[in-house]
């Protein structure tokens, strides 16, 4: 144990010393390129730095267009197209100086423990993690009972994939205004909590973590339904029609690669949910290449595992493929989307979702914040059935929560199940495959 300690401590300290003499070099150029701003990072090499560079990106709600991507040898070598939100080019001094200064920082280079659980304690909040099946209403009885336990939620983050549901919240005591600490207490909020996630369903586990650490939601996320194995394909027709990306997982013999190509809706964040996965899997990303065109998204990464040695066999290649098609599904945005704006008050979050429970409705995803003493949150609903919301049942949302308070942010469809697209893809990747290498030259 004292040897692997020294070792780890020789290793970090001999990449202190690479990194002074190969510092990261940040470039941000406006004017090369016609529609979108070009963002150029070159630093030495370290499994995760692609993860680290994209959640910067993302995190400021940055729209990456197109992307190039080398990391053979120790050399780290990425070129990100971005937009805003509007898809313009990123004029604003404070983030492009934010992006500057973070991409060269040593906590994106060099992140210490950045992605473990319970490594620095918050006195401002209590993080409860949870995964189990999901239901209808399930969010609101949770809340219900965080309620009744005079915990004030403050912020949360709710994904629901293939019937698993996965949630960060982060509570605060409503007495306090300051996290929980009371271990019997932190013991009665987790019996209840999974008695809540368990239901009536035993064959899949229910789980509830108290976590003190810092970590980024999003990715824990995924790590969170990765381990409750939602990629495992089960009947869904309850979840109704809906399209599925599009992967494959194919052998590049004589570069000793593996190469994965992917095909989906494009969609915000969808670059840092296949580079998470990727890398939470250990493997890494030697080369790639993102395209964004027409609402579709294209992607093509050359893997090896951490071992050095590419996907070896066919359950290997087709658990990867089940995961990257997870990864990509679990935030798809199909259905209404809600943004409700109000006053934060305890017991709020517990009160809307069992109005959408009484409506009739699912909770698909949900993002809960609270800015400035006003909760902010995104709620993406569905009927029980999985079809979409109607017009009178939105228009009784508004009466019983607020005219003022809710904003309908989309209201789509589910777009059909894409015919039998085997010739149509195939030439699709015989014309990309191969070719990541010569799109740099269109970042010049």
């Amino acid at each position: 144990m004292g040897s692997s300690v020294a070792m780890e401590i020789d290793d970090d300290e001999y990449a202190k010393l690479i990194r002074r003499m190969n510092p990261p070099r940040v470039v941000i150029d406006n004017d090369c390129c016609d529609d979108a701003t070009v963002i150029r990072v070159d630093s030495v090499n370290k499994h995760g730095i692609l993860v680290e560079v994209v959640q910067v990106l993302t995190d400021l709600n940055l729209i990456i267009t197109k992307a190039y991507i080398s990391s053979d040898g120790s050399w780290f070598m990425d070129v990100f197209n971005v937009t805003d939100r509007d898809g313009n080019k990123v004029w604003d001094k404070e983030i492009v100086s934010y992006v500057q200064t973070s991409l060269e920082s040593d906590a994106c280079f060099f992140p210490k423990l950045r992605n473990s659980v319970g490594v620095m304690p918050s006195k401002e909040h209590t993080s409860i993690e949870l995964t189990g099946t999901d239901r209808p209403g399930l969010l609101s009885e949770i809340c219900a009972v965080l309620t009744d336990l005079n915990c004030n939620v403050v912020k949360a983050e709710v994904w629901t994939h293939n019937t698993r549901a996965a949630a960060v919240v982060h509570v605060t005591d409503e007495s306090t205004k300051g996290a929980i600490e009371d271990p019997l207490r932190l013991s009665t909020i987790k019996e209840l909590l999974c008695n809540v996630l368990k239901g009536n369903n035993t064959s899949r586990t229910a789980k509830m973590m108290v976590s003190a650490g810092l970590t980024h939601t999003e990715r824990r996320l995924h790590q969170m339904m990765f381990d409750d194995r939602d990629y495992e394909k089960i009947d869904l027709s309850w979840e109704g029609e809906k399209s599925r990306p599009q992967v494959a997982v194919m052998d590049c013999s004589e570069k000793d690669y593996t190469i994965v190509i992917l095909r989906s809706k494009d969609r915000p964040k969808l670059l840092f949910d296949t580079v998470c996965t990727l890398t939470d899997m250990q493997y890494v990303v030697f080369h790639g290449t993102v395209l964004t065109a027409s609402a579709e998204a294209y992607q093509e990464y050359y893997i090896r595992h951490v071992d050095g040695l590419p996907i070896s066999s066919e359950a290997e290649r087709q658990r990867v493929i089940q995961c990257l098609e997870a990864a990509i599904e679990r935030r798809a945005s199909e259905g209404l989307e809600l943004e409700l704006r109000t006053e934060d008050r305890v017991g709020l979050l517990s009160d809307i979702t069992r109005i959408f429970r009484e409506n009739g409705l699912r909770v698909r995803r949900a993002d809960i914040s609270t800015v400035r003493g006003k909760a902010v949150d995104t709620f993406c609903l569905s009927e029980t059935s999985g079809n979409p919301v109607e017009a009178k049942i939105i228009d009784s949302l508004r009466q019983q929560i607020g005219q003022t308070s809710l904003k309908v942010k989309q209201n789509s469809l589910p777009p059909p199940r894409p015919p039998t697209t085997g010739s149509l893809l195939g030439n699709f990747f015989k014309i990309c495959s191969f070719q990541s290498f010569r799109l740099i030259r269109s970042y010049s």
